[in-house]
């Protein structure tokens, strides 16, 4: 393939940003909590200032914001501390006979079996930072997340959107679970057994792509390309390979790509908890052989790889903005790096439809080849490392690791690095690979490798062979480093692998194929870029931006509209819409 071709086809991430258990994403915030104990001194007080941020800990009570201990003890995973419901007293119907011999129904209470998930850190409520009239949760944390990202950019979205065609834009983006608090399909579905009234907003809200919808309508006015592609905890990746299709195909040149998914509800951790797939209190304290008057390591509850007992819910909203060279070389775009490609595939007949099966095999393989294609077998073999999806379950501790060493023998890769995010954000189910991306970009811009520090060792039944898990944070050079890939394993065998090109190879392919002048121009152009970046991530530390939320304003009618048989032109668009 000629550098022509990776220049008409990079598909680049000119931003990011979100939320989760590490809190804020852009702008390294979140990936700087999760290796919190390898950065500096300097470091650690920026990411304290936006945990404290985001936590809602202002001047008045700044003795809290002070205290790290606090910020670091109520954020990643940890017990339950910031849920809408109490985890020791779980409501529930339980059956029984009245004296007339009547099958009745009456209320009761139960401790949760599951007492730990990656929630949001203590006291972050979206619902409090803009006019959000009764949204469920997983549609607040959305617009926040995607207002994030378009910030994070150092580019006001209406100058970005003004220098391409309106239906040159595309937002992909859902949720596996759809919206299940009660202001979605949880609260449709059980007001009549409540007593309560439906809400006219419950079933439309509820729905899986309302993400995409309400970023569409609410954030970025976008009317180009919309949707959402679910595959279960490979929705992001799904989601990816739409975005990179739609650029490398030239139909689109920005599209904003995330998830968002808050399945922590009761009712979502009884389900998972019924399958046995999640790590309960009991099965912790079992495993760690625990004596009564010992308390449980709650923060260690997923041991990717490790002995381990299942995994641990979490919530989490991430989005990315991708571009392609060409705009982004023309307005001095920040590269954090690029997509190689996504590959999906499925696992064929199966006995069990949680199982994992083949097509991940498929999926690894394609990654693998592809970027051998691209970045050459040594870029492989010694520049490359794994975020896998370590779900933290004894069976895909099994499973995934045996692929892993399977293709890694197959490629000639001696010492693969493997590591795990979801030791530390734990499982977001739709958003797990988001979870994935963004620390990857967060890995290259700090230098250090995210370890798999919730367990000294890894299980004895998990194939090593060519494999290096990586246990501890660990410093790297990221020029060195090319290639990262990302893996996600969802059930009903949704399978899908991605690799992602450094900034530092994406910067160079950029300037191989750009005049020299074009080259200073676009270095010029990124100095304001980076400085309106940052001059964003300052002011959102400080409290002093809340998301981007546009109700109402500046909606467009049929009147709007200047119709003929080749284009529609749009009132206030620069561009018309060719048909």
């Amino acid at each position: 393939m000629s550098q022509h071709n990776h220049q008409a086809k990079a598909v680049i991430i000119t931003g990011y940003g979100g939320i989760s258990a590490a809190g804020r994403s852009s702008a390294g915030h979140g990936y700087r909590r999760i290796i919190f104990n390898a950065i500096s001194q300097t470091k650690q007080q920026q990411t304290l200032q936006s945990l404290a941020q985001v936590m809602g800990l202002n001047d008045d009570n700044l003795s809290r914001t002070s205290d790290s201990k606090y910020l670091l003890d109520h954020s990643l995973i940890r017990q339950w501390d910031n849920i809408h419901w109490d985890a020791n007293k779980t409501p529930f119907h339980s059956p029984f006979t009245d004296e007339q011999g009547q099958s009745c129904w009456k209320l009761d209470y139960k401790k949760n079996a599951v007492q730990s998930a990656a929630q949001m850190p203590k006291g972050f409520d979206p619902a409090q930072l803009y006019p959000s009239h009764h949204h469920p949760r997983g549609l607040q944390m959305a617009v926040y997340a995607a207002s994030d990202a378009i910030r994070s950019t150092g580019i006001e979205w209406e100058l970005l959107s003004s220098h391409v065609k309106p239906d040159e834009i595309a937002v992909y983006a859902g949720a596996a679970m759809g919206q299940l608090s009660p202001e979605g399909h949880a609260g449709m579905l059980q007001a009549p057994t409540l007593g309560k009234r439906t809400s006219s907003k419950q079933c439309a809200l509820g729905l899986a792509q309302m993400p995409a919808d309400f970023i569409n309508a609410y954030v970025l006015g976008n009317i180009g390309a919309t949707g959402t592609m679910v595959g279960a905890c490979a929705t992001f990746l799904y989601n990816l390979k739409l975005a990179c299709d739609d650029i490398r195909s030239g139909k689109r040149r920005i599209v904003l790509v995330g998830t968002s998914e808050a399945p922590l509800e009761p009712e979502i951790v009884e389900g998972y908890n019924a399958m046995t797939a999640l790590a309960t209190e009991k099965k912790l304290r079992q495993l760690d052989q625990l004596e009564p008057h010992q308390s449980t390591p709650f923060e260690n509850a997923s041991r990717p790889f490790a002995e381990n007992t299942g995994f641990t819910l979490a919530e989490s909203a991430q989005f990315f903005v991708l571009c392609d060279a060409q705009l982004t070389l023309e307005l001095g775009l920040t590269a954090h790096g690029s997509i190689g490609d996504v590959f999906v595939h499925a696992d064929g007949y199966k006995k069990s439809i949680s199982s994992p099966g083949i097509g991940n095999y498929i999926t690894m393989g394609k990654a693998l080849a592809a970027a051998k294609r691209d970045l050459g077998e040594e870029a492989v073999i010694k520049g490359s490392y794994v975020h896998a999806h370590g779900s933290s379950t004894p069976q895909n501790r099994t499973t995934e690791s045996e692929i892993f060493s399977n293709l890694a023998q197959a490629f000639k890769i001696k010492q693969w690095p493997i590591t795990a995010i979801k030791a530390h954000l734990g499982h977001s189910l739709a958003s797990a690979s988001a979870d994935q991306l963004f620390t990857t970009l967060g890995a290259w811009s700090e230098g250090i490798l995210p370890g798999i520090t919730t367990s000294a060792n890894i299980a004895s039944d998990v194939s090593q062979d060519n494999l290096r898990f990586i246990l501890q944070h660990e410093v790297f050079d990221p020029k060195a480093m090319p290639i990262s890939f990302l893996n996600a394993k969802g059930f009903g065998g949704n399978n899908a692998s991605t690799y992602i090109i450094s900034p530092n190879k994406t910067c160079e392919r950029l300037q191989k194929n750009s005049s020299e002048q074009q080259w200073q121009n676009y270095q010029q152009l990124n100095k304001s870029i980076r400085q309106h970046a940052s001059i964003y991530d300052t002011q959102m530390s400080e409290g002093l931006i809340k998301p981007r939320y546009q109700f109402g304003e500046n909606v467009l009618e049929p009147k709007d509209l200047d119709i003929s048989d080749s284009e529609i032109r749009i009132k206030g668009c620069k561009w018309a819409v060719k048909l």
